[in-house]
């Protein structure tokens, strides 16, 4: 097992026992050894150290899915620099707000986006900016290609400085930067390479994004800490994933992709043999897509449970009971622990719902530059209060309840009411909307936001949805505009949410029976 302390020291283990062993495939067979990461991530490394980033500044990159991307990723933590990752899907409204938070030495964009980005950046910070392609293209890519691939200086400060800032969406509609160190990554990486099992024979199946925790750090920092192998797709394609179970014995994913693999009839038991593992994460699996899924291939999926400020949690086991509709099992070393919403104080009988908490070497430092939210998010003893509800069994699997901070996970993406509201809110004819997740058989949660709208008003669904397009992006907008009279209030005049879930629970189940029919 290599040292759990920093993840520069992954791919120097692999390097001392078999440098050629393949890295990464990609789904135009391009491959990469652990020699060619090492190499072409020093260049990298060079390349951002001769644009002046030094341990500790902010490297912003939002670019497609790519090995290069990748391996930009690893030439930070090289160099001590933080990686901050960002949706390709943001506006330039969104855009703006992480360049001036961040304020970074450089942001790397796609080739297309800089012309119409670079006066973003330069009104927002004073950062270099390079461009990075899918097909090894870009400018970061023609400087790395000039410099050697030990020409910088090697990261040699403590395992708890920051390897990456991760933005995560809050509810007054302002993203958090939550910082994640290199122990954070690695202790990690080790706890899941234990867990999982995972070696250097294995060979994931990567369709996910890289610029979530869930693709970036859960899916690849374990195959990086077992030295393994991955099939690395652009974006999830059931006929490429299909194409290519044969080849993997892991595949890591979201609700979605299992849903959309059991409409095809050539996933059989025989077809899925070889697999090792099916793991699910990002968003609630529905314990009819965890039994559809065993029927059909043998496999019980593992379902895990991960946030952002805390990488994995929780995982049911390897061996064992892998329970539908439960996130499993405490990782080693990780602590968690169910209190009162209202006091705080835990709760020790079995199948008490209250808020989960959670310590360990996995829970990040804090909020980049917010100390007071830092603080409202950490009890004195040290646990971080989660925001979800849960309750634990008397086997201690974790089942997770409710969501006490109102976040939608749709398609393993996350999505705060309050930052759609605040959009939907300033159109004309709008009174007031309310945006709830609801039960959706292929994203999991579908977001949907139910309006009032003022009298005479003419808006409609179309109109809204339009008017979100260069405000928000794409996986945030709602999949149904809903308009009623008013919204349902309590006494205290507070929405009542609640109500609307129940109201319009079934609306996409409806949706997908008609569609069906």
């Amino acid at each position: 097992m290599p040292s759990v302390i920093d993840p520069v020291a992954w791919i120097d283990a692999v390097l001392e026992t078999d440098p050629g062993h393949l890295f990464i495939e990609t789904s135009s067979r391009e491959t990469y050894t652990y020699r060619d990461l090492a190499n072409i991530s020093g260049q990298i490394s060079s390349a951002l150290a001769q644009r002046g980033v030094v341990a500790g500044d902010r490297v912003v990159v939002k670019v497609d899915k790519s090995p290069e991307a990748l391996m930009l990723c690893v030439a930070c933590w090289r160099l001590g620099a933080v990686f901050v990752p960002l949706n390709p899907a943001y506006t330039i409204a969104e855009l703006e707000y992480f360049l001036a938070d961040a304020e970074p030495r450089v942001i790397v964009l796609r080739p297309q986006d800089k012309e119409c980005l670079a006066p973003v950046v330069q009104k927002k910070c004073a950062a270099y900016i390079e461009t990075l392609g899918c097909a090894q293209d870009g400018t970061l890519m023609e400087l790395a290609h000039m410099r050697s691939s030990t020409d910088f200086p090697k990261f040699a400060g403590s395992p708890d400085e920051l390897a990456a800032l991760l933005y995560t969406s809050g509810t007054t509609g302002r993203s958090k930067g939550a910082m994640i160190s290199r122990r954070n990554l690695a202790s990690n990486a080790a706890a899941l390479v234990k867990v999982w099992r995972l070696t250097q024979a294995d060979v994931l199946l990567h369709a996910l994004p890289i610029f979530h925790v869930h693709g970036l750090f859960i899916a690849c920092n374990p195959v990086l800490a077992a030295g393994a192998s991955t099939l690395f797709l652009p974006k999830f394609n059931a006929d490429e994933v299909a194409r290519l179970i044969p080849r993997a014995t892991i595949m890591m994913g979201v609700p979605t992709f299992y849903t959309r693999l059991l409409q095809r009839p050539d996933l059989t038991r025989n077809f899925t043999a070889h697999m090792r593992l099916f793991i699910s994460g990002s968003a609630p699996l529905l314990a009819e897509t965890h039994r559809q899924f065993e029927i059909q291939t043998g496999h019980r999926i593992l379902e895990r449970y991960a946030m952002t400020e805390t990488l994995v949690n929780t995982s049911n086991p390897y061996e064992g009971k892998r329970l539908p509709g439960s996130v499993g099992l405490a990782l080693p070393g990780v602590e968690i622990r169910i209190v009162d919403p209202e006091t705080g104080s835990p709760l020790s009988r079995p199948e008490a719902v209250g808020v989960l908490e959670v310590r360990g070497p996995n829970v990040f430092r804090g909020y980049w530059r917010n100390p007071e939210k830092t603080a409202a998010e950490f009890r004195p003893d040290g646990f971080f209060i989660t925001g979800d509800l849960a309750k634990i069994d008397a086997n201690n699997y974790v089942h997770l309840v409710g969501r006490a901070k109102d976040l939608i996970i749709t398609g393993g993406l996350n999505v705060y009411p309050k930052e759609v509201e605040t959009e939907i809110d300033a159109l004309p004819g709008v009174v007031e909307s309310a945006v709830i997740g609801l039960p959706h058989p292929d994203f999991g949660e579908g977001v949907t936001a139910v309006v009032a709208k003022a009298k005479r008003a003419t808006i409609d669904e179309g109109q809204v949805l339009k008017a979100l397009n260069d405000r928000l992006a794409s996986y945030k907008h709602p999949k149904r505009i809903l308009f009623v009279d008013e919204l349902p209030r309590n006494v205290m005049g507070k929405v009542q949410k609640n109500v609307l879930r129940d109201t319009y629970s079934a609306l996409y189940q409806k949706a997908t029976a008609v569609k069906k029919s």
